[in-house]
């Protein structure tokens, strides 16, 4: 499957929120769509779910237009939106109905999900008794439980401690292996460089940048070496100011130009106690300060 948004345009009144968005998302691996707080991500995500009409534009599925009859989306929102006072089951039942499944199917389906994310216990208990991290679980098979084809996480892994950020990693996991579309939304980088093989960037209602990640990292200039070694003030002192610490206490060496490299590369290896020596390449984090860092 390919998802493609297509020069999506969307107005409020005289206020225009999303101006020619376009990116394209392919089963069976993960899509990062990143923003600050206001760049239209929630209302690019909500016209892709069919919540409301583009302005312009097109929401394509195989490059035709997408029929959300046949086409199931699960959703996992930011905010929680289930309600805290009834059972949990009877909910999860509810929320499957809803989406075009029989009351059994349903709750084999929930069954299996309770199983499988370690909250069968609280099958019958009402949501407000449970902590945070497990009301996120709880709110995760609603996307999932009737295994739609295309999954879209909105900040999936707020809440959790590590233990269940592991569960959740290998539940994505399963549903891109599944060759499924999976589009995350967060602001948390690592969970997004770590599963994500394309990403878009919204400013301000536009596409600031889009594409393969690796393949966006690549067009950087290739001109710093990061050095990891246990002995850095004598390189320091040898490279002077074209050396800087970094946070992680390795180091960063400027180049004059890409073509020192190797040179350098051997230089380092050959001279001082090296424990790595790579090409620097940019974090996801450092890509979206530059993209998103001012609202244009």
């Amino acid at each position: 499957m390919v998802l493609e948004l297509r020069n999506i345009d969307k107005s409020f009144g005289e206020k225009s929120v999303l101006k020619g968005v376009s990116f394209t998302a392919e089963g069976g691996k993960a899509f990062g769509l990143l923003g600050r707080n206001g760049a239209g991500k929630t209302t690019t995500i909500r016209i892709l779910m069919n919540v409301f009409p583009a302005s312009g534009g097109e929401v394509l599925l195989d490059g035709r237009p997408i029929d959300y009859d046949r086409i199931g989306i699960g959703y996992l929102p930011e905010e929680r939106g289930m309600y805290p006072k009834k059972r949990i089951i009877d909910q999860l039942v509810y929320f499957a109905e809803l989406k075009g499944m029989s009351a059994r199917d349903a709750t084999r389906s929930i069954d299996s999900w309770l199983e499988r994310l370690g909250m069968s216990e609280h099958r019958d208990r009402r949501l407000d008794t449970l902590s945070k991290g497990n009301q996120q679980k709880i709110q995760l098979i609603t996307a999932l439980a009737h295994d739609p084809q295309i999954v879209i996480l909105d900040e999936p892994f707020s809440g959790l401690d590590p233990v269940n950020a592991m569960l959740l990693k290998d539940v994505v996991k399963e549903q891109i292996a599944k060759g499924k579309i999976v589009l995350f939304s967060s602001h948390q980088m690592s969970y997004i460089e770590e599963f994500c093989d394309s990403i878009a960037i919204i400013n301000a209602g536009k596409v600031a940048i889009s594409g393969d990640l690796h393949e966006i990292k690549r067009t950087y200039p290739r001109d710093k070496l990061v050095v990891s070694t246990t002995k850095p003030e004598q390189i320091k002192a040898n490279f002077g100011e074209a050396c800087t610490e970094r946070e992680d206490a390795s180091l960063l060496i400027r180049l004059a130009t890409p073509d020192d490299k190797q040179a350098t590369m051997k230089r380092l290896v050959e001279n001082y106690d090296i424990d790595e020596v790579k090409v620097f390449e940019p974090s996801l984090n450092d890509i979206f300060v530059e993209y998103a860092g001012a609202q244009v």
